[in-house]
């Protein structure tokens, strides 16, 4: 055609009723593409509807002033047992969801410390997996339980291949202490002391073991997402989860707060030192000016308070009143989280 329009003079009449033709089948197909395009893309907004909808506001409880007695006898570094009162306070009723952090990422373009290359490593993060343990007593060092996996983030928590669905009202990940900090400077709130945190936990109950008395399983109901079975390798999930549980899965506190114990870690402000308590103020302690690691590795830590879905009443039980942990604040692993505090003035 293009030969043969090259080497010929046709009339006038001919080409121009050539390329009427030609512009209506253009505007033919325009008109298509933008109706398909159309279509797609409502479609897209069906499908992602719930995603993209803001997530249900996070509720706040009031936590009262009072005094309590923090610490447990039964850890090293809980001890002394020691008298302490905080100012009153607004806390975070759960643990961060994840829907929750997804709008935070979404708002503000947010990148955990997960998603990036850290020390010559790819993005990733520790997930825990007992089926890496060697038999016998080896399986007991916890660097044989924990697998760092490219990709693993709050996005993907197991890795490459995993994601959210599902899990929207789990809590979030893989979240650094630097994550859950800017987390809370966004919505306008803080991380709590580790004594705010311990005060609200308690739930105005002193010298009890567990947040919700001196029973773990009350009337054989369990009260928190721990670890059952032979730990790391074989977890009976008895509570009706093997990681982490959707938040208030479990009753909360008498002061209405949920999963105070197990399901996630959660970060503190504090500055972790083993020694701390010792010489602890006595009013609204704000932790010590510096860190000690008690892994001689040299890395500054910082309070974790909670335990999680892999503590176990035969291995790990700092789930319990007044126990402490200890994290690096650059890293998350896949039973840390979070929750928020709020000022009263």
């Amino acid at each position: 055609m293009k030969h043969s329009i090259t080497h010929r003079r046709p009339v006038a009449a001919p080409v121009r009723s050539l390329s009427r033709n030609r512009s209506a089948e253009r505007r033919r197909l325009l008109i298509g593409l933008l109706c398909l395009g159309a279509m797609a893309v409502a479609a897209f907004a069906l499908l992602n509807l719930a995603a993209e909808s803001p997530p249900e506001r996070m509720k706040e409880v009031w936590i009262p002033a009072g005094e309590f007695t923090m610490g447990d006898e039964g850890f090293d570094e809980a001890k002394p047992l020691h008298n302490v009162y905080v100012d009153g306070f607004w806390m975070d009723e759960t643990e961060v969801t994840n829907e929750q952090f997804a709008e935070f990422v979404r708002q503000t373009g947010y990148v955990t410390h997960a998603e990036k290359p850290f020390a010559g490593a790819p993005p990733g993060a520790g997930v825990f997996d007992g089926s890496k343990c060697p038999p016998g007593e080896a399986c007991r060092d916890c660097s044989n339980w924990w697998d760092y996996r490219e990709g693993a983030c709050w996005r993907c928590p197991e890795g490459r291949g995993s994601d959210l669905r599902g899990r929207e009202k789990h809590p979030a990940v893989h979240i650094a202490w630097e994550d859950a900090a800017a987390y809370a400077r966004w919505g306008g709130k803080r991380l709590p002391t580790e004594a705010e945190w311990e005060r609200a936990a308690r739930g105005g109950l002193e010298g009890k073991r567990y947040y919700w008395g001196d029973e773990l399983r009350p009337n054989d109901k369990w009260m928190a997402n721990i670890w059952q079975g032979d730990f790391p390798t074989e977890n009976s999930a008895d509570d009706g989860f093997k990681g982490t549980a959707p938040v208030k899965s479990y009753p909360p506190n008498a002061f209405g707060l949920y999963d105070m114990a197990g399901n996630v870690w959660e970060w503190c402000a504090d500055w972790y030192r083993p020694d701390y308590y010792a010489d602890s103020p006595q009013k609204n302690p704000q932790g010590p000016d510096s860190s000690i690691d008690p892994d001689g590795r040299g890395e500054p830590k910082r309070v974790q308070r909670g335990g999680s879905f892999l503590c176990s009443d035969k291995y790990c039980i700092r789930y319990r009143a007044g126990a402490r942990g200890q994290g690096e604040p650059k890293t998350g692993l896949s039973h840390t989280g979070f929750r928020c505090v709020r000022s009263a003035h």
